[in-house]
C-alpha cells in the first residue's frame, strides 16, 4: 500500500508521550483496555487550507476549478504532520487544531515521521532515530489540545516492515506501543495495512505488539484503493484474530477507492484514470465494527512517484473526480454551492429511470416469443449442465502491477462460478529463474516451478460472481501471464 503525502473514541488518556528511552514512542490516544466506548460524534473538520483548496482559489478560471472544489475541496480530508523538526511541526498541528476547534470540528491528524519511513521508498524520510521519534511525538502531542480528535499513527508503519532486520522491528513495535498513551478526548488508530497485503491473522499479531490494546483501533486502505467492503471484512477478521475486544474499531481510508483496485501501479506514475473518488468523510458509516470512513490521502494529492509526495495534482484530482462526468458544471458561486452539488450527482439517476422504463415495456413483446415455448426448451436443457461446472467452480486471472531489475509484483484475481465458493486454490507454473519472495492475502507454496495459492481464513467463501485478490513478490524477469487454474471447494 504505500502512501505518499507529506505534511500537511475510544479513548480517554492524553497523547503525551516520553522523550527518552528507543522504547518509548508516540504519545497517541487510545483507550483504556477491555472498555467499550460510544462512537464519535460531532462533525469532521473542512480544512480551507489543503493543497487543492489553495490550487483552487489561485485557479478559479480553470475548467477543472469548479468540479475539484465541488467534489473534493470542500470534503473533510486528513491533516499529516511529517516534518521531522519537532517544533516545526508543532507550531503546524497547532494551528490546524485551532482552526478545528474554532470551527467545532473534529480534525484529523495523521502522524508521519517514523525513522526510515516508507522503507526509504517514494516516501523516505522521517527522525533521525527512535529515540528523536519518540521526543518529537512528545512535543508534536501538545499541539493535540484537549478536544476530540482523531490521531491516525505512522500509516505503513506496522504493514511495511521488510527492509528492517528482527532487531529494528522490536524496537519500532516497543516505540508504536509506547506510544499509545493516550488524552481524555483523542481517538487513536494504528496501521492496519490494506486487505491485499498482509493476512488478518498476521496484521492482528503486528498490531497487538505495536500496542493496539491501548488504542481505540486501526485504519485501513490509507493511500489504497481496495473496495469498502472488502476493507470492513478484512477488519472484522483482524478483529476476529485480536479476540473482537469491545474497545477496539476500525476506520477505513476511502478517498479514492470507489471504483476498487483495479490494474496497474497504485502510485501516481501509473494511477489509471478509471480510478474514483469513495464514500464521502463520515462518522457514520453504518457498520458496528467500523468508527469512520475518512479521506486520510487527500484526494489529487501525489504519491512521490511522477511528483514529489503530497504535493497537490489538479490532473489527478479531476481525473478522481470523473474528469466532470460526476457532476454538471457547477456555478463558480460561493464556496457553499458545493452542496447542491450532491444533487446534481442524483440528476442523473433519473436519466436511468426512463431507460428501465422502456425495458419494461418490451416484456410483453418476449410474451410471445415465449410462445413457441419448445423452441426455447432446448436452449435451456443444456443450462443443467452447465450450471455444475460454476457450482463451486472458479477463474484465475494474473497480472504484474510494477516490474524492478531483480523482481515484480504481481496480482491474481479469483472470481467464483455462480453457485460461489466455499474455499478455491489456484495454480500455476513460474518461468525459467522466477521465484517466489513474499505473498499476502493466500498461503502461497511452491514446488518445483509450480505455485499453488490456497485462500485465507477471511476470503475463501466467496459469493457467485464475486471477487477477491491476492499478490505476491516474485523474483527474477516477469514473463508473460502464465495459464492459471482454479478449483473451489
Amino acid at each position: 500500500m504505500k502512501h505518499t503525502q507529506t505534511k500537511q473514541g475510544r479513548t480517554r488518556r492524553a497523547v503525551l508521550a516520553a522523550a527518552g528511552a528507543v522504547a518509548v514512542g508516540v504519545g497517541v490516544l487510545a483507550l483504556a483496555p477491555g472498555s467499550a466506548d460510544a462512537a464519535i460524534s460531532g462533525t469532521l473538520y473542512s480544512d480551507p487550507n489543503t493543497g487543492g483548496a489553495r490550487w483552487v482559489a489561485a485557479n478559479p478560471n480553470d475548467s477543472r476549478a469548479n468540479v475539484i472544489r465541488g467534489l473534493i475541496t470542500v470534503r473533510p480530508q486528513g491533516h499529516w504532520i511529517t516534518n521531522a523538526n519537532a517544533n516545526t511541526s508543532l507550531s503546524d498541528v497547532q494551528s490546524y487544531v485551532s482552526a478545528a476547534n474554532a470551527a467545532g470540528a473534529i480534525p484529523q491528524v495523521v502522524l508521519y515521521a517514523l525513522p526510515n519511513r516508507d522503507c526509504g521508498g517514494a516516501s523516505a524520510g522521517g527522525t533521525s532515530d527512535l529515540n528523536a521519534y519518540a521526543s518529537w511525538v512528545s512535543t508534536v502531542s501538545r499541539g493535540l489540545g484537549t478536544r476530540t480528535a482523531i490521531v491516525l499513527v505512522e500509516p505503513d508503519g506496522i504493514a511495511l516492515q521488510t527492509c528492517l532486520s528482527a532487531s529494528d522491528v522490536t524496537a519500532r513495535d516497543n516505540a508504536l506501543a509506547a506510544a499509545v498513551t493516550t488524552n481524555p478526548s483523542a481517538k487513536v488508530y494504528l496501521d492496519g495495512g490494506h486487505s491485499a497485503w498482509n493476512s488478518a491473522s498476521e496484521q492482528a499479531s503486528r498490531l497487538s505488539r505495536s500496542g493496539v490494546s491501548r488504542a481505540d483501533g486501526f485504519f485501513t486502505n490509507v493511500s489504497n484503493f481496495q473496495t469498502t467492503s472488502a476493507e470492513t471484512s478484512y477488519g472484522q477478521a483482524i478483529l476476529g484474530s485480536l479476540g473482537n475486544p469491545g474497545n477496539l474499531h476500525q476506520v477505513v481510508d476511502t478517498s479514492r477507492n470507489g471504483a476498487g483496485p483495479g490494474s496497474g501501479n497504485w502510485c501516481d506514475d501509473t494511477l489509471p484514470s478509471s480510478r474514483r473518488l469513495g464514500t464521502a468523510p463520515t462518522l457514520s458509516p453504518g457498520i458496528g465494527s467500523v468508527d469512520a470512513f475518512l479521506w486520510v490521502k487527500p484526494p489529487g494529492e501525489a504519491d512521490g512517484c511522477a511528483n514529489s509526495a503530497g504535493s497537490f495534482q489538479p490532473a489527478n484530482a479531476y481525473s478522481l473526480a470523473g474528469s466532470g462526468s460526476v457532476i454538471p458544471t457547477v456555478t463558480p458561486t460561493p464556496t457553499v454551492t458545493p452542496t447542491p452539488t450532491v444533487t446534481p450527482t442524483v440528476t442523473p439517476t433519473p436519466t436511468v429511470t426512463p431507460t428501465v422504463t422502456p425495458t419494461v415495456t418490451p416484456t410483453p413483446t418476449v410474451t410471445p416469443t415465449v410462445t413457441p415455448t419448445p423452441t426455447v426448451t432446448p436452449t435451456v436443457t443444456p443450462t443443467p449442465t452447465v450450471t455444475p461446472t460454476p457450482t463451486g467452480g472458479c477463474t484465475a486471472t494474473y497480472s504484474v502491477v510494477s516490474n524492478w531489475n531483480s523482481g515484480f509484483q504481481g496480482n491474481v484475481t479469483v472470481t467464483a462460478g455462480s453457485a460461489g465458493t466455499n474455499g478455491w486454490t489456484v495454480r500455476w507454473t513460474l518461468g525459467a529463474g522466477q521465484g517466489i519472495s513474499q505473498s499476502w492475502s493466500a498461503t502461497v507454496t511452491t514446488s518445483g516451478s509450480t505455485v499453488s495459492a490456497t485462500n485465507l481464513s477471511w476470503n475463501g467463501r466467496l459469493s457467485g460472481g464475486a471477487t477477491t485478490s491476492f499478490g505476491f513478490l516474485g523474483t527474477g524477469s516477469s514473463s508473460a501471464a502464465p495459464t492459471l487454474t482454479c478449483a473451489a471447494a
